[in-house]
């Protein structure tokens, strides 16, 4: 997983417009919720079903989009009202359950496994499933999600299955395309990754054309989708490709051109790639379990392109970190905070197996939703310097794979399992 160092300032009713929040960092503003003695009551304030998949939800005002895959065989396309889970409108196309290619891990994922992109300059919101469908729909006030365009980037790109990406037998996996779209400019880029034209590809918004695809031609990763990152200026994109961290500007001529690219192939090709600005760092987290079993600190510069601070042996396997005021926290096989100037551990507990997601709320605490679906809610380093200070849990809260991240967003917290189930919390001041 990559990630950088991160801070955001805070304001109050905050929308969820993008995978891991609006600065696609897993920080937000919204508060945890916590009294001083209890949190979350119960019961919540709504719980549904919207069909099969990781795709985390988005919240845009007071609409919750979200996708997933029923089982008659199509991807729906939903809009909840936040406040009671209503469905306003629903869309629906055709849809596999698994990716064309798919090999491997079939019980562990279904379904849509992307979270959906909102462009609030365009209103328009973009999906892309397993099977490689990219959608474009109108979300504006009345229209209902009108679909606007779409193609498939397993037929108009001849992609093929993954192919095996290191030595270790029995890694060769293809969960089918598992990335958030990202919109940039009139642009929405995705990663292809067709080895003739390009990984990362930038296609116009108003009717899906062809702007430009990148230099570097990888097999596209399994992961979390690309992420804005400023190097030296320039506005570049983030993505943990099969072979590399990749590092790829994004700005009028140079689109597509490489800036960096930091050698990481990970068995079964899990890495999940995510970045967010920092004030103060050019450095990108990359971190994996499998071969690696390691965490890195990459620094990015348009001259030197990519430079290793430090490693650790600190890995996350699936929840992308999240850097808040110069710490590291992850939830995978537990709960960590790790220094981000040096790399060294700074605290560890809970109980957090694989799947898991976590974020910081805008009192500096942090949120774990995780296992089969248990909500945690910890100190961060701010308050807890020295150890893990867990202030409430609600276990069993869903009973299935908490894959999908976990949502904070104009007063309410959402989760999500694979099964498609969706709780629903407000958050009191």
């Amino acid at each position: 997983m990559a990630a950088t160092s991160g801070w955001t300032s805070f304001s109050f009713a905050e929308d969820w417009p993008h995978w891991r929040g609006s600065e696609r960092n897993g920080i937000t503003s919204e508060p945890s919720a916590w009294n001083g003695k209890d949190w979350l009551k119960d019961p919540p304030a709504w719980q549904t079903n919207t069909g099969k998949g990781a795709a985390s939800p988005l919240v845009i005002g007071d609409e919750v989009f979200v996708i997933g895959w029923s089982d008659d065989g199509k991807d729906i396309f939903r809009c909840l009202d936040l406040k009671s889970g209503r469905e306003k409108w629903s869309q629906t196309y055709p849809a596999p359950q698994y990716g064309r290619h798919a090999v491997g891990d079939q019980g562990f994922f279904r379904g849509v496994t992307g979270t959906p992109e909102y462009d609030p300059e365009s209103q328009r919101l973009f999906t892309l499933n397993c099977d490689g469908q990219l959608c474009a729909w109108d979300v504006a006030p009345g229209k209902k999600g009108q679909p606007l365009w779409n193609l498939n980037l397993y037929e108009d790109y001849g992609i093929e299955r993954r192919p095996q990406i290191t030595k270790k037998k029995n890694t060769l996996r293809d969960y089918g395309y598992t990335s958030s779209p990202l919109a940039f400019g009139d642009s929405i880029i995705v990663e292809v990754g067709d080895p003739e034209s390009g990984n990362l590809m930038a296609f116009r918004q108003s009717d899906g054309s062809r702007v430009w695809s990148s230099k570097n031609r990888d097999v596209a990763g399994h992961s979390g989708g690309p992420n804005l990152l400023t190097v030296d200026d320039v506005t570049c994109a983030v993505i943990a490709t099969s072979n590399h961290l990749l590092i790829t500007r994004l700005d009028g001529d140079h689109g597509g051109e490489t800036v960096a690219e930091y050698p990481w192939a990970t068995d079964y090709s899990n890495t999940i790639a995510s970045a967010s600005p920092h004030q103060a760092s050019q450095s990108v987290l990359i971190a994996s379990r499998y071969n690696h079993n390691a965490m890195a600190r990459v620094e990015i510069s348009l001259k030197n392109g990519a430079r290793e601070i430090w490693r650790n042996r600190y890995p996350t396997g699936v929840c992308t970190p999240v850097v808040f005021k110069d710490h590291i926290y992850f939830a995978n096989k537990g709960i960590y905070c790790v220094d981000f100037a040096s790399g060294k551990l700074v605290w560890e507990g809970g109980r957090v197996s694989d799947a898991g997601s976590c974020i910081v709320t805008g009192d500096e605490r942090l949120i774990t939703w995780a296992n089969s679906g248990d909500l945690t809610l910890t100190e961060t380093a701010t308050r807890s310097p020295d150890r893990c200070h867990i202030l409430a849990e609600k276990p069993a809260v869903l009973n299935d794979m908490a894959w999908p991240h976990v949502v904070a967003a104009n007063g309410h917290l959402l989760v999500k399992t694979v099964n498609g189930d969706v709780v629903c919390y407000q958050l009191e001041k």
